[in-house]
């Protein structure tokens, strides 16, 4: 049976992730959970005294998830046998018993990229996915580099576009208890990586990585 890595950056948020734990536990989720947070983290201690068997921590130079979501990827590229990966947000929640497992159904027929029914985007855009192995290695982690924290979902979506191996599974539920949907307050987290300058860089970075040689060659490596 294949295995897939389910990665969760996460800052000055442990309430979050014991929460997701919860919802894991209740839909039976088999897959391994791989938390990965700053070592300069206000709450580490709280993540600390969760006793997470798989608990990542890395340096921060940069706001956002996208850094520790590829450094993570790396390190479990490096010391681990994991033929998939994917990543769920410290606000994400899922609600389908085996979720997991239709995910990794997908991905087991082949290189491509997979996500749910969050509930807020939904089919729109891909704000938890799961990524074939193949991909993540190509890629060296599962975001372009040089990405803060915006457009990563964009990408996710238009790679698997690009390849031709997007699949959308509506009945698989993995909601987004995001504020713009009601679901969560905003706190210092999310104004940080929501800021105007934010998307400014992200997009910058986006456009010109969508658009670049290294991108095509992806695709082409990837079909």
């Amino acid at each position: 049976m294949s295995q897939m890595a389910i990665i969760v950056p996460s800052r000055g948020r442990p309430d979050n992730i014991k929460a997701l734990i919860e919802s894991m536990r209740k839909t039976i989720t088999s897959d391994q959970l791989w938390v990965v947070c700053d070592s300069d983290d206000q709450e580490l201690a709280g993540y600390q005294a969760l006793g997470i068997e798989n608990l990542l921590i890395f340096d921060r130079i940069q706001k956002g998830m996208a850094r520790p979501l590829n450094l993570a990827v790396r390190y479990i590229l490096k010391n681990h046998r994991i033929e998939h990966f994917a990543f769920l947000g410290d606000d994400h929640r899922p609600r389908t018993i085996y979720w997991d497992q239709d995910f990794r159904k997908v991905l087991d027929q082949g290189i491509g990229v997979v996500y749910g029914n969050d509930l807020f985007q939904s089919e729109n855009l891909p704000t938890a996915v799961g990524m074939h192995g193949t991909v993540v290695r190509e890629l060296d982690g599962m975001v372009p580099e040089g990405l803060l924290h915006l457009y990563l979902d964009n990408f996710w979506k238009q790679i698997g576009i690009d390849i031709g191996a997007l699949t959308y599974l509506p009945e698989t539920i993995i909601e987004h208890m995001h504020p713009l949907a009601g679901k969560a307050q905003v706190d210092q987290g999310y104004i940080d990586v929501n800021a105007p300058e934010v998307y400014s860089a992200d997009k910058i970075v986006f456009d010109a990585y969508m658009d670049s040689d290294e991108y095509r060659d992806l695709v082409r490596r990837l079909t």
